[in-house]
């Protein structure tokens, strides 16, 4: 028995391990395009030397980066299974309960390197693309002008196609990612094979005398190197789906022997052919094999945009249930997949700034140049939240966590430092795409918290509603009245509000909270929590608890609770929802540069009745004039 469980775990392992290179990896799986061109495109000399020393410092930047730092490091460090920065950072949160300055620290890096995800993912599906199509111009240089009309039309049915879910797509991922890995292992090794001396690269000896070499211009080509690591986060931001030994499996035993056979490919091919310079990935392919590798490069740079698509999406509902978004509609493609969500206003405002971008910079190698500089700004920030939970939570010895700290943060920065050399030519487009949305979350946390506290200031608690229903002459109605309502504690405004001017009470009465944990499930059991109070127990506070990777309803929540004992029925149930229009004193606390951005999030945020499906036809909505 105990075999067969074995033998059942590691068919259930390899299956994930297949699925997992099919999402995970096609970031920087697509990275051989491009890398090694850009490289040598700041006019570094192409002899053996120079070659083999651009070779060791791909090898390096991918063994300690992706290999060792996120692999075998920072793969460990996960929140209940769940990966990505949203999930790391309510994870080193823990460390913080009863420390603001800590709290008000690890929410705004955090922040930080979600809003340079974002940076990065709207250049990663333009370059993947324009690359892939690039291939044009080596194998037809007569139909070079076609690339960009191509390219747009390849990313606009990407875009199209997300509303349809990516469930019946995404079973061809992994096949079509398997035979793209397979390709590049197989092109690099034909090429190896001419000048197999390209192996000698392992050697950090010659990355540290191409450093050494050129001095400060070596800048210049770590900004280049970043470019094979991009996608190293996306090992650590799929984890949930996928889990960590399928992911370490796949990586180790598949996709980065694939990828260095490749480079290392190339690397072979410009010691050949120097004047393959122009475009090494295609020209490792002989003449035939052109346009399938190009078919196939193109399918390959789709999935990529893919996953990074399918990675906004999800960092974005992960931000909205933590409460640093405003709430969007959120559409399920799949009624089996839980993560497999659409978000319509992300999707139509990437598809707009990707359109953009693509027509701007108009080639790979211009959009090389803005490239880098957000993944390594998110890579410091993983590095950092790491360190917080391996020494605050996990209590490492100081040593061993400083020694971590000290070695990775090297590196991260020295590739900050050295992207921050594009800065002028397009790097600063990333920047400024992340500052804004950085901006943006923190106004709606500054304008939410002032929020609570406004409401806290005149909540009222259930034992003074008593007296005061006590001296007014209201009538009771039949059936059930739901209240939603932000805080935690006391009777909501919208009850109030109610009440005073219709002097009217619901023979039941219940004020429903909804609560997000800093996890990322949270069972069914433990869903639901229940208090009754008044002399004839019918007012009822429910607080229905959810993790940041779930979304709530309302009505299925409430049709556990009738199980746990409360009289519920839905026709006989009015939901009250306050409709809150905001002001602002001329002595608010908020910053009056933030004032207009908030209320604008404010009052375009989606409904709460179809966001916490409410079921619509029994709302009733107040109108509640709020001045902050």
């Amino acid at each position: 028995m105990a075999t067969s469980s074995q033998d059942d775990s590691k068919k259930q392992a390899a299956v994930l391990a297949l699925s997992a290179i099919g999402v995970v990896f096609g970031d920087i799986g697509t990275s051989p395009l491009y890398a090694v061109k850009e490289i040598f495109g700041s006019h570094l000399p192409i002899d053996k030397p120079h070659v083999l020393g651009v070779l060791s410092l791909v090898f390096w930047a991918l063994t300690l980066v992706v290999a060792i730092k996120y692999a075998t490091f920072i793969m460990r460090v996960n929140n209940k299974g769940e990966g990505g920065i949203m999930a790391l950072m309510t994870f080193a949160l823990q460390s913080a309960s009863d420390n603001p300055k800590k709290t008000r620290f690890i929410v705004t890096i955090g922040l930080l390197g979600a809003a340079l995800f974002y940076g990065d993912g709207i250049i990663t599906p333009a370059i993947s693309v324009l690359s892939a199509v690039e291939g044009l111009q080596v194998i037809a240089p007569s139909l070079a002008h076609y690339v960009l009309p191509i390219t747009i039309t390849v990313l606009f049915a990407l875009f199209i196609l997300q509303a349809k879910g990516t469930g019946a797509v995404g079973k061809m991922f992994s096949p079509i990612m398997c035979l793209w890995f397979v390709t590049l292992g197989s092109l690099g090794v034909a090429n190896i094979s001419h000048a197999p001396g390209v192996l000698a690269a392992v050697n950090p000896y010659y990355a540290i005398h191409l450093l050494l070499e050129l001095g400060w211009q070596s800048f210049l080509i770590m900004g280049a190197v970043v470019l094979a690591i991009t996608g190293a986060e996306a090992l650590y931001a799929d984890m949930g789906h996928f889990g960590l030994k399928p992911i370490r499996y796949a990586w180790f035993g598949f996709v980065f022997p694939a990828l260095l056979l490749n480079y290392f490919g190339q690397g072979a091919l410009l010691l050949e052919h120097p004047d393959a310079v122009k475009n090494p990935f295609y020209l490792l392919a002989p003449t035939w094999a052109m346009y399938p590798l190009l078919f196939l490069a193109t399918l390959a740079s789709v999935i990529a945009s893919q996953a990074v698509i399918s990675g906004a999406f999800s960092v974005t509902r992960q931000a909205i249930q933590l409460g640093y978004c405003p709430r969007m509609n959120i559409l399920h493609t799949s009624g089996r997949e839980v993560g497999q969500v659409y978000i319509p206003a992300i999707n139509w405002l990437l598809m707009v700034s990707v359109f953009v971008v693509v027509l701007s910079f108009q080639s790979s190698s211009a959009l090389a140049s803005a490239y880098g500089i957000a993944v390594t700004g998110t890579m410091i920030v993983d590095t950092i939240l790491v360190f917080i939970v391996i020494q605050e939570l996990w209590q490492w010895k100081k040593l061993a966590g400083i020694t971590f700290l000290t070695t990775f943060l090297t590196v991260d920065f020295l590739f900050l430092s050295s992207n921050s050399l594009k800065i002028p030519t397009g790097g600063w487009l990333p920047l400024v795409i992340g500052m804004v949305l950085f901006l943006m979350m923190t106004t709606w946390i500054q304008g939410r918290a002032l929020l609570a506290e406004h409401m806290d200031d005149r909540r009222m608690l259930f034992e003074d509603l008593e007296d005061k229903i006590m001296n007014h002459q209201a009538v009771t109605v039949k059936g059930s009245a739901v209240y939603l309502a932000k805080n935690l504690h006391g009777v909501p405004q919208v009850f109030l509000h109610n009440f005073e001017h219709n002097h009217v009470l619901h023979e039941q009465i219940m004020v429903l909270t909804i609560v997000t944990k800093d996890e990322p499930y949270v069972d069914v059991a433990h869903r639901i929590k229940i208090r009754t109070f008044g002399k004839d127990n019918n007012f009822y506070r429910v607080k229905l608890y959810y993790g940041f990777q779930q979304s709530p309803d309302v009505r299925q929540a409430l049709e556990q609770c009738a199980q746990e004992g409360l009289n519920i029925d839905f026709k006989q149930t009015s939901f009250f929802i306050g409709s809150e229009r905001l002001s602002f004193r001329k002595k608010s606390l908020m910053p009056k540069w933030r004032r207009p951005l908030f209320r604008f999030l404010f009052h375009n945020a989606s409904s709460a009745i179809d966001f916490f499906k409410v079921p619509v036809e029994r709302v009733i909505e107040l109108g509640i004039r709020i001045e902050l």
